[in-house]
């Protein structure tokens, strides 16, 4: 009896045992639902979360970014655009608020706007009432950015990472159910959107993808793979530089970043990637510019071989130095030795995030050595070295993050095997698109992959490749979708399906934005529809891009 006494006391707390979780269980919190679940913080992901609001939806962007806009505020200010004509929908509605930004003289406090001029600041769109301006400081277009977040009230949660491992992207019937982030936030939707460089959220789904470059032989092509001896830009050595660390010592072992390996068969495929850098913004206003510092473990000798591309007489160091408002600049990469970390990114795309900072930090330790070599070593030519030292970092761009972009150019990560794969004759506007959901019209862009020692024993570059497509082209609807049997409410506009060689000239951020409207568009629509993002029918989603303002075809 005393022991049915104790037991029965004992009941209720056994009860409340039963209903609590193991030790060892993951218990989710509580989920944030909405119709569409956007990942990514870059332009193409502001942009479709304006798209989907606009059509009366329910949008969460969850962004593993503080800063929004990737690269468009992150120091790419001198747009790529090509035909600025076919450039419509939001993205024009972007590059618009631009001009209306400039065009107050409260923007001008670096230099007066009549002595900037109208390269860029005026160009007229489609219409003489709806001015553009591509050219831009990396704060306006943030500003930018946040105006769409208020305006539309967009819901979004910053620095929210997904979970790339078991249990972080959760699928059922084909069909991604919910998203996990590292901080265990858990996002529900009915569609969703990978709109990242990297194109985690497609990777983690069980999509189909690829990294590199495809053998020519795969498509047909002609410029992808290895392009040894193909020299399209002046991104290549011109003077016969030794690559050795004594000249003429093979024993003494290459000077740094100069592969060891061969470069490969040519027209052969590889996992190798365009070279990364940073897109900074510099000034040349007394005021405005802070001298480049000198990076943590500085090491000159990793700059020897571009004060042997200077001793060989190589002087065009300014020609990406590019003017945008304000005395700054848009410092992109150029000639043989400049600010491509050629060989630093191999392994970013399917990298850890931990692995990933890293890579980036030595980006910026590469960079940030290049500028300090330049501004103060005594082989550099007197003349450039003063050149050099007009410019600064501007002060008043990046201010959280000591001067420096927060974003690293991505140039190209994955690339998903959709629906669709456009290829280099697509891009080069030989063939009609059926399903056209944007157009680009830039010309085939890959920057260098690699540096080698060629059978003659000088250092090379290979894989800058530039080939401009004869007119505009369409980009199919099947790009941006996973193929039927992968994933259902799925849509990806950035890291899209692609052949290396077409990627470059897609890539551009007027494009990113362009997709990023119409795979918001084909998400409401699937939604509405109760459809596969396969199934949706192109004769309902035309008519919606074109009422949206999209270019379709010329």
């Amino acid at each position: 009896m005393v022991f049915l006494r104790m037991l029965l006391r004992c009941l209720p707390f056994l009860a409340l045992l039963s209903f609590m979780p193991a030790a060892d269980k993951i218990i989710d919190p509580p989920a944030e639902e909405a119709d569409v679940i956007i990942y990514g913080g870059t332009s193409s992901a502001i942009i479709a979360a304006v798209q989907v609001k606009m059509m009366g939806r329910t949008v969460i962007v969850v962004s593993p970014d503080v800063h929004l806009g990737g690269l468009s505020a992150g120091g790419l200010g001198f747009t790529d655009t090509g035909n600025k004509t076919v450039i419509g929908g939001l993205a024009r509605d972007f590059y618009h608020r631009l001009y209306l930004h400039y065009n107050s003289e409260s923007a001008w406090k670096w230099e007066r706007r009549s002595d900037y001029g109208n390269v860029g600041q005026a160009t007229v769109a489609l219409d003489s009432s709806y001015k553009t301006m591509w050219i831009f400081e990396p704060h306006a277009a943030e500003r930018i950015f946040e105006q769409y977040v208020t305006e539309h009230s967009l819901k979004l949660v910053r620095n929210e990472w997904l979970d790339r491992g078991k249990g972080g992207v959760v699928k059922k019937d084909g069909r991604i159910k919910q998203i996990r982030t590292l901080s265990g936030k858990v996002y529900k939707g009915k569609m969703f959107i990978d709109a990242t460089y990297e194109g985690d959220l497609m990777a983690a789904a069980g999509v189909t993808y690829t990294v590199g470059r495809e053998p020519n032989s795969q498509y047909g092509e002609t410029f992808n793979g290895v392009q040894t001896g193909v020299f399209h830009h002046r991104h290549y050595f011109q003077q016969k530089v030794d690559p050795y660390r004594i000249p003429g010592n093979p024993a003494s072992g290459l000077l740094p970043e100069i592969s060891a390996m061969p470069p490969g068969e040519k027209g052969s495929g590889d996992k190798r990637l365009q070279a990364y850098c940073f897109r900074l913004c510099m000034s040349t206003h007394p005021d405005n510019k802070l001298p480049f510092p000198k990076p943590e473990g500085y090491d000159r000798a990793r700059y020897e071989l571009l004060g042997r591309v200077f001793a060989a007489g190589w002087t065009d160091v300014f020609s990406k130095f590019d003017t945008i408002p304000n005395r700054k600049t848009d410092t992109n990469n150029h000639g043989p030795f400049s600010s491509d970390f050629i060989g630093g990114n191999y392994d970013y795309p399917e990298a850890s995030y931990e692995r990933r900072k890293e890579i980036i930090r030595q980006h910026k330790l590469y960079q940030q050595g290049l500028l300090y070599y330049m501004a103060n070593d005594p082989a550099v030519p007197k003349d450039i070295q003063r050149e050099v030292n007009n410019f600064g970092l501007a002060k008043d761009e990046f201010t959280d993050n000591g001067n420096w972009p927060h974003q690293l150019y991505i140039r190209e990560a994955r690339r998903m095997i959709g629906v669709f794969v456009m290829k280099e004759e697509d891009a080069l506007g030989k063939t009609n698109i059926e399903r056209s959901v944007g157009m680009g019209s830039y010309a085939l862009d890959s920057h260098n992959t690699q540096r080698y020692v060629t059978p003659e024993g000088y250092v090379q570059n290979e894989g800058d490749i530039g080939v401009k497509p004869k007119r505009p082209y369409g980009i199919d609807y099947g790009t941006i979708i996973p193929k039927n049997n992968e994933c259902e409410n799925l849509l990806v506009p950035v890291c899209l399906s692609s052949s290396h060689i077409a990627y470059g000239s897609i890539r551009m951020e007027p494009v990113f934005m362009i997709l990023g409207q119409s795979a918001a568009t084909a998400a409401v629509l699937a939604i509405e529809r109760g459809e596969a993002v396969q199934d949706l029918p192109y004769t309902v989603l035309e008519p919606a891009l074109l009422k949206a303002g999209q270019v379709l075809r010329k």
